[in-house]
């Protein structure tokens, strides 16, 4: 295999990554305001997040690093493109990770109110467009034969996009309230289960549409298989969420999150960002790579570093495994 192919897998594997483990983040930031009825129960959900929230973003890091690092042309047009989308989600991110340290440092309501809302926009932004930027780069964007970008920003929201974007604040929201009645005991518990059988009807069938629609329009044979097996993982999470079996419930939301989005990046190779100008001037895997030596340099490094990586990362979830209660916060 090429070491073209291998980092384009790579860095779908490390969106996949992102996308499950910061999709339940953004999910429980998002239903901040929504299940938190005081300060103690939104104390409780920020805490259920609170030490791999950081972690889980440093999937996203890489995956920037890796695409500057193994295909320059196509990190070049696709930030230049998706420019204003892309800031728009760095500030929320920027917003929101202060939110989480700066929020209990002063002893007010109205201190605490001011940065739940930071945490619930910069949560909400990035699970819409997170979702209408891919959608875009699955459909394609106009690309000259210099490889840049000719559009606008409304080009970026067409109805396609905008049911992406629709389709990720869905999984994530559903995905947050699953791991939130996994994580947490008590009212928080009760409310997130409900709010998790309330919104899945709405959430399969968005995602169906989506994902029907794409393969109708961007398929493969190989992604129908996909597609099916996504459809089937969701449907099981919310078969288990509703028999309250949480952690099969969250195991199907992940898995559902990893085949989708595995779905969308085999749809796109090999290409790395379509041309809609001309399939001529689409950015693929050959032509957005660095040099052979830079990968060659690359995959060494990710050999020796990826497993230190996942093995601490894996050791500070299993760390902070258990439920939490209203009782600590509360005295």
């Amino acid at each position: 295999m090429e070491l073209t192919t291998v980092w384009f897998i790579l860095i779908g594997v490390l969106w996949i990554g992102y996308f499950v483990l910061e999709g339940f983040d953004f999910g429980v930031g998002v239903l901040l305001p929504i299940l938190g009825k005081d300060n103690t129960d939104r104390r409780i959900m920020i805490n259920a997040i609170g030490p791999v929230w950081d972690g889980n973003e440093v999937w996203l890091l890489v995956a920037g690093g890796a695409t500057f690092a193994a295909f320059p042309e196509w990190y070049a047009t696709l930030f230049s493109g998706f420019y204003l989308p892309l800031l728009l989600i760095l500030l929320a991110l920027i917003v929101r990770g202060v939110a989480f340290e700066f929020r209990a440092k002063h002893d007010s309501d109205r201190w605490r109110r001011g940065w739940d809302q930071a945490i619930f926009w910069g949560s909400l932004l990035p699970a819409v467009l997170w979702g209408v930027a891919f959608g875009n780069i699955v459909a394609g964007v106009p690309i000259d034969a210099q490889h840049e970008y000719t559009g606008n920003l409304l080009t970026l929201l067409n109805p396609y996009a905008l049911l992406g974007g629709l389709v990720t604040l869905g999984l994530f929201l559903l995905h947050g309230a699953v791991f939130l009645s996994l994580k947490t005991d008590g009212d928080v518990r009760t409310r997130a289960r409900a709010l998790a059988l309330r919104i899945s009807p709405v959430v399969v069938a968005v995602a169906a549409v989506f994902l029907v629609i794409t393969q109708l329009t961007h398929g493969k044979p190989i992604t129908w298989v996909t597609t099916a097996l996504a459809a089937v993982a969701l449907v099981a999470g919310v078969g288990a969420a509703f028999r309250g079996r949480e952690g099969w419930a969250f195991a199907g939301t992940a898995v559902t999150i990893v085949l989708a989005t595995a779905t969308l990046f085999l749809d796109l190779w090999p290409n790395v960002m379509p041309s809609s100008t001309s399939a001529l001037y689409s950015l693929t895997v050959t032509n957005a790579a660095s040099s052979p030596y830079t990968l060659t340099v690359m995959t060494w490094v990710a050999a020796i570093f990826t497993p230190v990586v996942l093995a601490y990362q894996g050791w500070t979830y299993w760390v902070f495994r258990k439920r939490l209660t209203r009782t600590p916060i509360a005295q």
